[in-house]
């Protein structure tokens, strides 16, 4: 099953990549690899929960706009590469814009996490991961999201 397909079957879809917002591109494949820039979780050009997380935005709202930061991450993938020949998830790195004593980074970025699990697997879709806590993002985004991984030969 690709991947549209099984994010259909999610109630999700695979949107249109975002224009960078400065002198960068969305991703970038080097051999079998893809990087992707840090991806803010705009839904039709916007954010839909802009602040900091446990201020103005729940954590809960938070872990949503991760999943959002990880398609739109597929997203930029797909510029590259096709998605459905992504073999491996090898890295994500959550940046999460916190008040100030803000603990709770690693359970927003599950939100990109569970995704990537459930569409490559437990083998395919686990992957090393930094959850960081930012004083600030772009456009106030509560947080934004960068991927790596491996293409099928």
């Amino acid at each position: 099953m690709s991947v549209k397909e099984q994010l259909a079957e999610l109630g999700l879809e695979l949107p249109v990549a975002s224009l960078p917002l400065a002198a960068y591109v969305p991703a970038v494949r080097t051999g079998n690899l893809v990087f992707t820039a840090g991806q803010l979780p705009l839904v039709d050009g916007k954010i839909p929960y802009i602040g900091k997380v446990d201020g103005g935005v729940t954590p809960e709202q938070a872990k949503e706009l991760a999943q959002v930061c990880i398609l739109n991450a597929l997203a930029a993938v797909n510029l590259v590469a096709n998605v459905d020949d992504i073999k491996r998830v090898v890295r994500v790195v959550g940046y999460v814009n916190g008040v100030p004593g803000f603990i709770g980074m690693p359970g927003v970025v599950n939100g990109a996490s569970e995704l990537l699990i459930k569409l490559w697997g437990e083998v395919n879709g686990k992957h090393a991961r930094t959850a960081i806590g930012v004083a600030d993002l772009p456009l106030d985004a509560p947080v934004e999201i960068e991927l790596t991984v491996e293409l099928n030969g």
